[in-house]
């Protein structure tokens, strides 16, 4: 399957099931503490590095997109779903959303001071996870930061695990190996937060959130 392939195969996927998902999803941060808390030390980092804009790539009915608003960001939402992109329109009026690839975004290099990825690139074939963290630091600003979640493999040594995601095929990914492309692409990881599932999870793997900057040319 191409990437073209897959993208199309995703996006029909979340239009037939968009409005099913925002209602589901409408908090996506209840009891999630640790997650609400690194939002904010993302936002501060944006904040105190110029702000600038801030991408909410994979946003989904644009729950997120709105938290970071309300954390003092500039922020805006690209989903590659034309029904989820109208359905944050509809939830958030004032806000930007637009209809969009995280492998080919419609912004120029350097443009943005900050990337919020959740759980985004579950759907991203291992051959073109490369390209996709290329595309997130090729708009990112020098300096520019980014906060990445994602399911973990069940060990360092597994790069790429599927899953059944009832939806469309997801991947988990090897925390070292994710850090290891960022790093390819200029991109230092500073943190990162473990977050083991809990005995009521309907899933039962370790959920990661690394927290990254773009180096400066003069130090990458």
């Amino acid at each position: 399957m191409t990437e073209l392939d897959t993208l199309h195969a995703t996006r029909e996927a979340y239009d037939a099931i968009a409005p099913v998902y925002a209602e589901q999803f409408h908090d996506p941060l209840h009891d999630r503490p640790l997650e609400r808390a690194l939002l904010g030390v993302f936002a501060e980092r944006v904040r105190a590095d110029g702000g600038g804009d801030v991408a909410d790539l994979g946003c989904g009915p644009g729950y997120l997109t709105a938290h970071l608003v309300g954390l003092g960001l500039n922020a805006f939402g690209v989903d590659a779903s034309p029904v989820m992109v109208e359905l944050a329109r509809e939830a958030s009026p004032g806000l930007r959303f637009e209809v969009g690839s995280m492998a080919a975004l419609d912004l120029a290099d350097g443009e943005l001071g900050g990337v919020l990825s959740r759980w985004s690139l579950i759907h991203t074939p291992p051959r073109d996870l490369p390209a996709v963290l290329a595309e997130i630091a090729r708009v990112l600003a020098p300096g520019g930061h980014l906060l990445i979640e994602f399911p973990a493999t069940d060990g360092p040594h597994i790069e790429t695990q599927s899953y059944d995601h009832k939806v469309v095929t997801a991947y988990r990914w090897s925390p070292d190996h994710l850090a290891e492309l960022l790093r390819e692409h200029g991109l230092v990881v500073s943190s990162r937060t473990v977050v083991e599932p809990r005995p009521t999870d309907q899933r039962q793997f370790q959920e990661v959130l690394l927290l990254a900057h773009k180096m400066p040319a003069e130090e990458s």
